[in-house]
């Protein structure tokens, strides 16, 4: 049988990271607390060192080496946050560090990592293909591998995300926490039910990666065939052995999400509660916003990163407002004479619309002789709008398609 993290060594991990890790804030969010009827706080490990929590479990871990272990240096595999967290421990505690990553990682992820003083490799396409190259490298060079979850000393240092939020919500009845390979959860768990039982832990993982419920149905860890989601950070085909334990025994539910519900989250968070986090870290979010799961307020969700590549914000954005219903990609069909698309954008603009681009298509094979396609996106007050905007163009004759979000 699989023997669990305890509380004591979570303490014990605290103590180690006590003038390491940043105590990160636990901030309102009103419209969150709103929507759910009862208090509802964030808690912003997206401002940690090295922009998550994944530092606390890479640092305990790496302490714990005996000095010829440190000697051979560490090695990881990740797609961004633990590959900062094992490079920023790395050089507080003088080793060396060599991390792997995806090709398709995020450049900011992997800019920071080499800053950070670890020498990066880009291998694979995902991190599980990462990890075996890691552990490759480990076994040829002697090299100390830094698992991102499944071992103790991970879990424990992750698991004093659940100190803090204890001694800083005393009332809270439930945690909500994204869900990658588990040591986030896992640690959580093992502190908030040591010392607050009644509290309800409940892991989210994005639909497009979510190993964990048929891995809990199944009563073992089970590899995922294939998975993608814009939550990278998240993304993990398999459970650890001890992060499955852990949930197994001490987590009271695992959700989903989709990378939509993912988005809209991120918009909300950026908007309403001025908080740059990467997908994973809004995942919890999400959740909370998409009812995917029963809650009792008080309620702490954990903005577990912030290392979102700027580009993918831009697009994830985009997504979230046109999940939100409020930015259209329509394509727009009419006759092809002088005055139509001028007559085309003035009606928007009567409906209170604001065009962000437009493409003219003549040459289309499904076009008849004398039509024009035009391609627009639309910024849109919200749904009703959308609705309303969509229903007053069709009324004076257009033919309209709406692209889905995405």
């Amino acid at each position: 049988m699989t023997e669990l993290v305890g509380l004591a060594e979570v303490v014990a991990a605290r103590k180690l990271l006590a003038d390491v890790v940043r105590t990160t804030p636990l901030e309102p969010s009103r419209p969150l607390s709103v929507a759910l009827g009862g208090p509802v706080w964030l808690k912003g490990e997206h401002v940690q060192r090295a922009g998550s929590y994944k530092v606390r479990g890479a640092y305990v871990r790496i302490a714990r080496l005996r000095p010829e272990e440190r000697a051979r240096g560490v090695v990881a595999a990740s797609a961004g946050n633990h590959a900062q967290g094992v490079a920023l421990a790395a050089g507080l505690l003088g080793t060396a560090a060599t991390v792997f990553m995806p090709t398709g990682a995020p450049l900011p992820k992997v800019t920071a990592t080499r800053g950070y003083g670890a020498r990066v490799e880009l291998v694979g396409t995902t991190v599980d293909e990462s990890l075996v190259a890691a552990q490759d490298f480990a076994e040829r060079t002697g090299a100390v591998f830094i698992h991102p979850f499944d071992h103790p000393d991970v879990i424990a240092g992750q698991g004093t995300v659940a100190l803090e939020i204890l001694e800083q919500c005393p009332e809270v009845r439930t945690i909500v926490a994204g869900v990658g390979g588990g040591g986030l959860i896992s640690g959580i768990a093992v502190a908030a039910k040591a010392l607050r039982p009644q509290v309800r832990v409940i892991g989210v993982q994005a639909a497009g990666a979510a190993a964990f419920p048929p891995s809990l149905a199944a009563g073992a860890p089970v590899r995922l065939p294939a998975y993608a989601t814009i939550a990278d950070g998240i993304a993990v085909g398999r459970p650890g052995e001890l992060t499955f334990a852990h949930v197994a025994k001490l987590v009271d539910d695992v959700v989903t999400v989709s990378d939509e519900d993912i988005s809209r989250a991120l918009l909300l968070l950026l908007e309403r509660g001025k908080q740059v986090v990467e997908p994973a870290g809004a995942a919890a979010v999400a959740a909370l916003m998409a009812g995917v799961v029963s809650v009792e307020p008080p309620v702490v969700a954990v903005l577990s990163g912030g290392n979102i590549d700027p580009l993918l914000m831009l697009r994830v954005i985009e997504h979230g407002l046109a999940s939100a219903g409020r930015f259209l990609r329509i394509t727009v069909r009419c006759a092809d004479r002088p005055g139509q698309l001028a007559s085309l954008l003035g009606l928007i603009a009567e409906q209170r619309g604001n065009v962000v681009d437009v493409a003219h298509q003549r040459q289309s094979p499904h076009l008849r002789l004398g039509e024009v396609e035009v391609a627009l996106s639309v910024e849109t007050r919200g749904a009703e709008h959308s609705t309303e905007l969509i229903s007053a163009l069709r009324g004076n004759g257009y033919q309209v398609e709406v692209a889905p979000p995405g």
